[in-house]
């Protein structure tokens, strides 16, 4: 994936994202998770203790579909909100790494603002319902 200059600029204002993924049996698991960001290979590396022996990392051996959201409030007056998402696939499952990596899916970029405006480098503005 390649990175606009904007999200890695966003993504590297922060340090905790969350990670979505699915379980064997269906239901959905979503944990917050440090990350950074590989610009070079284009991909989000994941990291934490121990990941290898995890849920999460368990549920992405069997099904590797992944959702993966930051978002911060950047004002409250204006309230504004900001978010990236990304949905793809992950990689790199060796459970004696410490990080594994996110990648091959288009992310965006988007704020909300308290006119209900979407704003986002990748779309045109449009009205939320």
């Amino acid at each position: 994936m390649v990175f606009t200059d904007g999200e890695l600029a966003y993504l590297r204002s922060q340090r905790l994202g969350r990670l979505a993924t699915l379980a064997p049996d269906g239901t959905l698991q979503n944990n917050p998770v440090g990350f950074s960001v590989d610009e070079q290979a284009g991909v989000i590396d994941i990291g934490g203790l121990n990941l290898g022996e995890t849920r999460k990392f368990r549920n992405v051996a069997a099904n590797d579909q992944v959702a993966f959201v930051v978002d911060d409030i950047a004002s409250v007056d204006p309230w504004v909100v900001r978010c990236f998402e990304v949905r793809g696939t992950a990689g790199d499952q060796d459970p004696s790494q410490a990080n594994h990596q996110l990648g091959h899916g288009p992310g965006r970029l988007r704020e909300f603002a308290a006119d209900h405006r979407l704003r986002s480098g990748r779309a045109s503005r449009r009205r939320r319902g």
